[in-house]
Parts: structure tokens; C-alpha cells; sequence
């Protein structure tokens, strides 16, 4: 059951704000938090924000992201506590960077 948490994690996480045509308000801001010329601190907190608002977590451990603009290539590594125990999440994303 903790996979279920971490796998709601990692569709928020996947999300982009505005893309889902039936809530435009739901959704990971990267254009606001992540991309550009926000700092890694930033993009981090951003990234926190969005894993810490997904139902069922309590708290994260060992957070580790790498966005690589120039490739085009984000990775998210965390081990999360949830309601339900401990699981790991880890996202890695080519498909819209």
C-alpha cells in the first residue's frame, strides 16, 4: 500500500500545471518554480511542495533531484514515509523537459 502513495507522488509530480483540461489549476509549476533561471534551491522546494501535498504522505527522507535543461532531463529520488510505511520514489523524466 505505500507504493500507491509514491506512485500518486510521482503522477503529481509528472503533471504539469495547466495541462490537465479538467482542473487548469492542478499541476507541478515548472514553468513558475523549476525551469529557467530559478535556483536549485527553488526547484527543490517547488519539487517538495508538490510530493509533500500527495495524500497518504507523512514526511521524506534523502531527497536528491538533477535538472539537466540541456539534455532535457529531470531526476527525483526520495525515500518517502507514508500513512501506510516506508517506499521509495523515484522519477525520472525525458518526455517534457
Amino acid at each position: 500500500m505505500p507504493e500507491a502513495v509514491g506512485q500518486a507522488a510521482e503522477t503529481r509530480l509528472l503533471l504539469w500545471a495547466g495541462e490537465w483540461f479538467l482542473n487548469v489549476e492542478e499541476g507541478t509549476p515548472y514553468f513558475v518554480g523549476v525551469l529557467g533561471k530559478h535556483s536549485q534551491a527553488t526547484a527543490d522546494a517547488t519539487l517538495q511542495d508538490r510530493i509533500s501535498g500527495t495524500q497518504g504522505f507523512v514526511d521524506m527522507q534523502n531527497y536528491v533531484s538533477t535538472i539537466d535543461p540541456d539534455n532535457r532531463h529531470m531526476e527525483v529520488s526520495t525515500d518517502l514515509d507514508t500513512i501506510y510505511g516506508p517506499t521509495t520514489l523515484q522519477v525520472s523524466n525525458y518526455r517534457n523537459f
